[in-house]
């Protein structure tokens, strides 16, 4: 099976996927690479340029056929605070570290290390490890927003 382009969740059926891939972060941001799906066939995926793969993504096969991205679970930390303002200062301490964070409306999660739990908790945070799929912000140069004008 051979994919050249992605379908962004929201934009499918997803009850129309013939199959599944289930990928960790890291193998999310690609351009090619051949994956497993999870009824054991292998999937090229190959795009003219590198994306992004969200979970909910349909990865549109040559055939007409799609199948769907699932974020694989790693081992997390779930950070809260007490207090909105010591979540910022936590999220600004993070964003200073260049760490790739999920936001959520109350917490955040981060990928599991120890040292950096020790810093959360240092600044008054709480962080639990879970396993669950991550999935954070792209950041503002990723180019995955763009803004439409008038005079454009």
């Amino acid at each position: 099976m051979r994919c050249h382009s992605v379908l962004p969740a929201g934009t499918w059926d997803r009850s129309k996927a013939v199959d599944r891939v289930l990928i960790d972060y890291d193998d999310r941001h690609r351009r090619r690479i051949l994956l497993r799906t999870e009824a054991g066939a292998e999937l090229l995926l190959d795009l003219a340029h590198t994306a992004r793969l969200r979970d909910g993504d349909g990865l549109a096969l040559e055939d007409g056929d799609v199948v769907q991205v699932c974020a694989k679970p790693e081992r997390l930390l779930e950070i809260h605070a007490h207090e909105e303002g010591e979540l910022v200062r936590i999220a600004w301490h993070l964003g200073n570290r260049h760490l790739p964070v999920q936001l959520l409306v109350d917490r955040m999660r981060i990928r599991a290390d120890h040292v950096i739990q020790e810093m959360v908790e240092g600044l008054g945070g709480h962080a639990e490890e879970i396993e669950a799929p991550f999935d954070p912000e792209a950041g503002a140069y990723a180019g995955g927003h763009h803004h439409h004008h008038d005079n454009e």
